[in-house]
């Protein structure tokens, strides 16, 4: 039985490549998809649909009336390819890519941090 070694897209970006090999052709390591754009890290909150997770993190807004910082948070949806497979709690880093669905355009590139 033969054994390929499937070939790693390089991103334009200093990341580290998956160890894991998938089929996933939203995959930007494995598959066809580009990246573009802007670049976020954030907290994984929501896996519960196939293969896309929720990403929140905080920002700070100024205030000029009250010359003050509000906090507020963003929340996207983001392709999880199985090469990554990051789960709730861990701290990941996506990036912009052309919309795969109705709702996503980031796609997860690095699992930063895993929840223990």
């Amino acid at each position: 039985m033969k054994t390929e070694k499937q070939k790693t897209r390089k991103l334009g970006i200093e990341v580290k490549a998956p160890a894991a090999v998938c089929t996933d052709r939203h995959c930007p390591f494995h598959g066809t998809l580009g990246l573009h754009g802007r670049t976020f890290t954030g907290k994984i909150v929501t896996t519960d649909y196939n293969r896309t997770a929720s990403i929140m993190w905080d920002r700070s807004v100024y205030l000029p009336k009250y010359e003050r910082y509000e906090l507020r948070r963003s929340k996207v949806k983001a392709h999880n390819p199985d090469c990554i497979g990051a789960k709730v709690g861990d701290m990941v880093r996506i990036m912009e890519c052309r919309p795969i669905s109705k709702t996503k355009s980031f796609v997860v590139i690095e699992k930063l941090e895993t929840k223990e």
